[in-house]
């Protein structure tokens, strides 16, 4: 199992979901809008965001290796990158976490992709997103997510831009067998004009 997942985890030439690039304020983050697209997403409660996260991918990876309702065969889905992991905190310190780990739908499975066979594990249909992103290198951990997400809002309110503080995206790119140049990304969500 781990030997398939470092084969199929991350090599290089991957897809990744398409986004737009805006001029940005600043030199410390991005400003991506992001296309609508599929996701392979699922959802976990908890405390901690790595545990969160290892349970997410273990299912999806089950789903792209075949554990999908295709027709004529248990469709293998190529692996695509980033991870992301969507993060709306808890009410409080004690309180649990709502974490959906999602995988990106190859541009080939778009228009239709395989049914996922486990109840957790759904298509999510995301709409077009507009984020500010800080890109750090590492093997990134929850302690190096949350300074990296203060880094982020400060540089936002250092440029007067408007952003929502929750729910937030955690984003990575490489395999756990990557040992250099890897990339992570946090992900604060545009704040949208008053209607």
């Amino acid at each position: 199992m781990l030997k398939a997942m470092g084969q199929v985890l991350f090599s290089s030439g991957l897809q990744n979901p398409k986004f737009t690039a805006e001029e940005t304020k600043g030199q410390d983050y991005e400003i991506r809008t992001y296309h609508a697209t599929k996701w392979v997403s699922t959802s976990v409660s908890g405390m901690q965001l790595d545990a969160a996260m290892s349970t997410g991918f273990r299912r999806l990876f089950n789903y792209i290796q075949g554990n999908n309702k295709n027709s004529e065969f248990h469709a293998k889905v190529e692996m695509t990158a980033p991870v992301t992991c969507h993060v709306n905190p808890g009410a409080g310190p004690a309180c649990e976490s709502q974490f959906t780990v999602s995988f990106y739908i190859p541009e080939e499975h778009q228009a239709n992709p395989p049914e996922p066979n486990e109840a957790e594990v759904f298509i999510e249909d995301r709409k077009e997103l507009t984020v500010y992103v800080r890109t750090h290198g590492g093997f990134s951990n929850e302690n190096m997510k949350r300074e990296e997400l203060l880094k982020l809002m400060e540089s936002l309110k250092r440029d007067g831009i408007q952003y929502m503080e929750k729910p937030y995206y955690v984003a990575g790119y490489d395999s756990p067998f990557k040992l250099t140049n890897r990339r992570n990304e946090v992900w604060v969500l545009k704040k949208e004009e008053e209607q």
